[in-house]
């Protein structure tokens, strides 16, 4: 939105004098609290006149948010979500009052299949077991996706503003890397204060190890991008290293298992295998593993080693259902999530409500050494069989859709931009989320603002390079035309 100078003085004018307000009425009433309302005017004023900074902002600040309850049952991650809040109402005023959104963008399958998704979020909550629950978690879910994906696709029209986001959050990340690993280094005999070490910015290792695992494949990328400055690439260098160190030392097994699936993405992609070959194969996976899970499951039951500090144990670790803390709860869990799944089939339970019903569900052979009868730990630990337990196998379904559109959007528009620079950034953006959907198997982090706000920019920085990308002729002998995948 642009102003003349005249309506910037006036504005200007007018944050004074609710400033002047704001102060006498705190000062009288001696409610200093009513002392921020300026700064939520200036914020205000930020989103209006500067929404592309501000998404940088949010960027930049999310990784050293912090939770902080304002009254009891509510919780907020500050600064972040009131700036998500504001951003988004600014965004939907001038989306349906000035009516100046991108029809292209809104036709986009991606965009569908999220508008669909959130419709039967919606839908869903109406029938929940807990419906204030649901509606709060479906207003999350609304303030993280209006920013970061119907504003952010806009924004993104400019390539450089994706590399701005993306360095904002990789820059704040780095340095909670290098606090975190300081920390470390002090506690390297204890593997329970190792999974901690990263509060208060991350709540455990999995969501830290996630992130870092998220962001790698991006800085990799700008270390070779074309056309870069020397100083530039030793930046990213930098970084790719910070990142690295970080994904080594969080000892979360399905951040490096999200790394090794993203590494085979590109080799299958760089020999030019389609993505629905790729979705082939996946899916015979899964088939043969249910064809022979008895013989897998006495194989993994077999594995006695614990979660280690070595490297070694720990990958060893990973196939270990027969004593290991971790991969036992979340077996628990996983079984909770299908009976619930069992009861209420398509509705489900409602969107955000497993944690407070999934106790009743469990069974005492399935209990781990963490688990709690009460059942009060937490989510699914799956991207996918939570929304099957809270909103019934068309979320679940809904949720597959949407990864997998994204996924190939992205491997579509490498091989058809014109530009190779752009074509090269959306191979990385997909590698970057490949390690989420990957990771989604084992943890479900989308009901945060640490990894919603970089999930969702990622995913609408593909959108944007599919929508305002030119693409490259077809060959004369492949009239169906490159996007054949």
């Amino acid at each position: 939105m642009t102003l003349t100078p005249k309506k910037k003085r006036i504005l200007a004018l007018l944050l004074t004098l609710v400033y002047m307000v704001a102060a006498v009425i705190g000062l009288l009433q001696e409610q200093m609290w009513e002392m921020l309302l300026p700064l939520a005017c200036v914020a205000l004023a930020f989103c209006v006149l500067r929404l592309e900074e501000t998404l940088i902002f949010i960027a930049f600040c999310t990784p050293f948010a912090i939770d902080v309850a304002l009254f009891e049952g509510m919780e907020l991650s500050l600064p972040t979500e009131p700036l998500l809040i504001l951003s988004s109402l600014v965004f939907l005023f001038r989306a349906l009052v000035v009516k100046g959104y991108d029809n292209a963008v809104l036709r986009h399958p991606v965009t569908i299949t999220l508008l669909v998704s959130l419709a039967w979020m919606f839908v869903t909550a109406l029938f929940s077991h807990d419906i204030a629950v649901s509606l709060k978690y479906l207003a999350a879910r609304l303030w993280f996706v209006i920013p970061f994906f119907f504003a952010a696709t806009i924004v993104f029209k400019e390539p450089r503003r994706i590399r701005q986001v993306y360095t904002a959050y990789a820059i704040a990340l780095s340095v909670i890397v290098i606090i975190t690993t300081l920390k470390t280094l002090g506690n390297t005999q204890d593997l329970q204060v190792l999974h901690r070490v990263m509060r208060p910015f991350y709540n455990d290792h999995t969501a830290y190890g996630c992130v870092t695992a998220l962001f790698l494949p991006g800085a990799l990328y700008y270390i070779f991008e074309r056309d870069a400055k020397i100083w530039q690439r030793l930046f990213y260098l930098a970084l790719a290293v910070v990142l690295g160190v970080g994904v080594a030392l969080s000892y979360a097994r399905a951040a490096w298992i999200s790394l090794v699936g993203a590494l085979g993405v590109w080799m299958l992609v760089r020999w030019g295998m389609k993505v629905k070959w790729m979705i082939a194969m996946m899916a015979v996976g899964v088939a043969l593993f249910f064809a022979h899970q008895s013989d897998i499951l006495y194989q993994m039951g077999k594995n006695t080693q614990d979660s280690s500090l070595t490297v070694s144990g720990q990958i060893q670790s990973i196939s270990n259902i027969s004593t290991d803390a971790s991969n036992l709860e979340r077996l628990n869990r996983w079984a909770c999530a299908f009976r619930m799944f069992g009861e209420y089939p398509i509705m489900g339970y409602g969107p955000g409500t497993y944690q407070f019903f999934y106790g009743s569900y469990q069974r005492s052979d399935q209990l781990s050494t963490i688990s709690t009868n009460a059942g009060d730990l937490g989510n699914a630990h799956s991207e996918y069989i939570g929304p099957l337990s809270e909103q019934g196998l068309p979320g679940m379904l809904i949720v597959l859709v949407l990864f997998l559109y994204t996924f190939s959007t992205g491997i579509k528009v490498y091989r058809t931009a014109a530009d190779p620079k752009r074509a090269r950034l959306a191979l990385a953006l997909t590698l970057c989320l490949t390690t989420y959907y990957i990771h989604g198997f084992f943890n479900n982090f989308l009901d945060t603002d640490k990894l919603s706000v970089p999930f969702w920019a990622f995913t609408s920085a593909i959108v944007a390079l599919d929508c305002y990308s030119e693409k490259k002729e077809a060959a004369p002998d492949d009239k169906r035309g490159l996007s054949s995948i």
